[in-house]
């Protein structure tokens, strides 16, 4: 039943836009052949203008006054065509003015739709099932990285506290054994001394010949 409707509905605002669009350019070439009109006017009027000046210059008064009557005359039918087409110029901007704000409605109405089909197809309920199976399958991934981390064989019966413990006691034994090492001093670089500042130091035969001769010396003064 609602697909019947929503196809006589539709089918209704179809024909309606093209209605208006019709009407619209019904109106258009109305508008078009009013101006056509109102131009030609113009020109005849303009034309009965020259011709009563060519009859005044002529001295024929009465031919001239006929002229100017028919030029009334045609300015009265410009102001007539004048007004038809600010009629049709109002109604064509009603009809264009009905036409946009019914596609606006059209496009809301559409729009709207859309977001309905949408919360349609995602309830609450299929959104907290999903959360729930991506938590589970989280959990279920974290539960087999920490199977595939522990230790097994010999090294599942290693006591944590005890390797801490003996790790500690290393530690202590380094400390220790840096603590109780001499100190030692690193060796003197040799000081480099500029040619011509160098001490002369006496050979090992010429301290020898002082030493005899300061024997010598005391030898005689104890005589």
């Amino acid at each position: 039943m609602s697909g019947m409707f929503g196809k006589v509905f539709g089918k209704s605002k179809a024909q309606s836009q093209a209605t208006a669009l019709a009407s619209i350019d019904k109106l258009s070439e109305t508008l078009e052949m009013l101006e056509k009109k109102e131009n030609l006017l113009v020109k005849k009027a303009n034309l009965e203008v020259e011709k009563a000046k060519g009859f005044t210059k002529a001295k024929n008064k009465r031919a001239a006054i006929q002229c100017l009557k028919r030029k009334r005359l045609y300015e009265q039918q410009i102001e007539q065509l004048g007004n038809f087409q600010l009629r049709i110029h109002d109604q064509m901007i009603m009809l264009e003015g009905a036409k946009a704000t019914t596609e606006t409605v059209d496009a809301l109405r559409t729009g709207a739709s859309a977001m309905k089909a949408m919360h349609k197809a995602t309830n609450i309920d299929d959104v907290d099932k999903t959360m729930d199976e991506i938590n589970d399958n989280m959990e279920n991934m974290r539960q087999i990285q920490d199977l595939l981390s522990a230790p097994i064989g010999a090294a599942a019966d290693f006591d944590e506290d005890e390797l801490e413990a003996e790790l500690a006691d290393l530690e202590g034994e380094e400390l220790e054994a840096e603590l109780l090492a001499p100190t030692t001093t690193a060796p003197t670089a040799p000081v480099r001394v500029p040619t011509g500042q160098q001490s002369t130091r006496p050979s090992a035969q010429s301290s020898k010949t002082e030493d005899d001769e300061l024997a010598a010396l005391q030898a005689e003064m104890a005589m």
